[in-house]
């Protein structure tokens, strides 16, 4: 009867009789071959029919210390400190990621019996991000870590843990594509790692909204008059993120991270759905609707156009860049048409009254207009008074 794969318990009682028949056959003859074989199959069989459990964690643990003769003092460098040792022998504290790592790297105990998950392996995706370069301290302050109260020290102890919630592992897929097709408008150089972690909590906080399908047709001229048409009200910024989100574009008010200028950015999330992004570096109105409509032409002309699939904004730099200027004369466009502008704004010697007037008519804020006089003419110290200091951010203060 030549040997076959066991299937059922039958076919197992039949092998384990061939292999009593046969089993003082010697090794190099056919009868030891068979011998052989049967074995192997009766293994596999037993393997997937009544695998053995992992074993637990800590009793894995145990049994590397005393292999290797280690006391509870030894296991420090891994665990942290000593109460954390004592609490993990106690079976009172669960071990971290970072724990975890250091116990596969140091104490060769393979992952998937830490993680209790059979094949189970550790996600590296934290790693490739750079993460121990982030400004830590700074997105423990902004809170960005949930419920974590610790020192700057205690997050940097359990950094992989943190941050594997802090970018969720779907985002972390597709981050580093991304990120890597970005596309930055700054006389200066950021900090790159403090971008990183900006990007992601943007596009995080965005991850969690529902919103209806974008299509980018709906980006239209009417549609861009009614969007602007909202800087009319008081709360015209809160107005304007409430119609985009219903139009499917995302809207999130997010404070630049130190060493990095911005005032805003387009980006596409990992499903595909567009996002804006604004730091409200400069709390005036003029600058809040400017660099709305300039992200906004990000969306429409290039995140499905150009190999760039993020932009970010230093709005003080100038640029001679073919996306930026693009997306500059849509937004001055958009704010206020050069056709409507060549009457109502391009006057040589302006006044305030007639640009309030002129505002009123258009039934847009004055800081609309008064924006574009001090940009047109280069003079900085025009209309002051009808920016709109410290009125935007004051309205996403939730």
């Amino acid at each position: 009867m030549n040997p076959k794969i066991i299937k059922n318990d039958a076919d197992l009682a039949a092998a384990l009789a061939r292999i009593d028949e046969i089993f003082d056959a010697k090794p190099g003859t056919p009868e030891g071959d068979e011998l052989e074989l049967r074995s192997l199959l009766v293994e596999r069989y037993e393997a997937d029919a009544f695998p053995v459990d992992l074993p637990d964690p800590l009793t894995a643990i145990r049994f590397r210390m005393e292999q290797q003769g280690l006391k509870p003092k030894d296991l420090v460098p891994y665990l942290g400190s000593a109460s954390k040792v004592s609490e993990v022998l106690a079976g009172q504290r669960n071990l971290s990621l970072t724990m975890i790592r250091k116990l596969v790297t140091g104490l060769g105990i393979p992952a998937e019996v830490l993680l209790h998950e059979p094949g189970a392996k550790l996600d590296d995706s934290i790693t490739t991000l750079g993460a121990d370069k982030f400004p830590i301290g700074e997105m423990l302050k902004r809170g960005w870590f949930g419920g974590f109260r610790g020192s700057v020290q205690e997050a940097r102890a359990n950094l992989e843990d943190l941050l594997s919630a802090f970018a969720p592992p779907a985002f972390r897929a597709s981050f580093a594509t991304t990120f890597n097709r970005r596309h930055v408008r700054t006389g200066r150089q950021n900090d790159d790692y403090a971008l990183r972690a900006w990007h992601i909590r943007v596009a995080t906080l965005a991850a969690r909204e529902e919103l209806p399908a974008f299509d980018i047709k709906s980006i239209d001229d009417d549609f861009l008059h009614r969007l602007v048409s909202l800087s009319y009200f008081d709360e015209g910024p809160k107005l304007a993120r409430e119609f985009l989100r219903k139009s499917g574009i995302h809207v999130i008010m997010e404070r630049h991270l130190p060493k990095t200028r911005l005032d805003g950015a387009a980006l596409c999330l990992p499903n595909g759905e567009p996002a804006v992004a604004l730091t409200l570096r400069h709390d005036r109105l003029d600058n809040f609707w400017f660099t709305l409509l300039h992200e906004l032409a990000h969306v429409k002309l290039h995140l499905y156009a150009e190999e760039a699939c993020t932009f970010y904004d230093d709005l003080d730099e100038a640029s001679d860049d073919g996306p930026e200027q693009q997306a500059d004369a849509f937004a001055m466009e958009a704010l206020v048409p050069a056709s409507v502008w060549k009457s109502a704004g391009s006057r040589r010697n302006i006044t305030q009254d007639t640009l309030v007037k002129t505002a009123e008519r258009l039934r847009v804020h004055p800081a609309v207009l008064a924006g574009r006089v001090r940009f047109e003419k280069r003079n900085y110290r025009l209309f002051t008074d009808l920016l709109g200091h410290r009125k935007v951010r004051v309205l996403f203060e939730e």
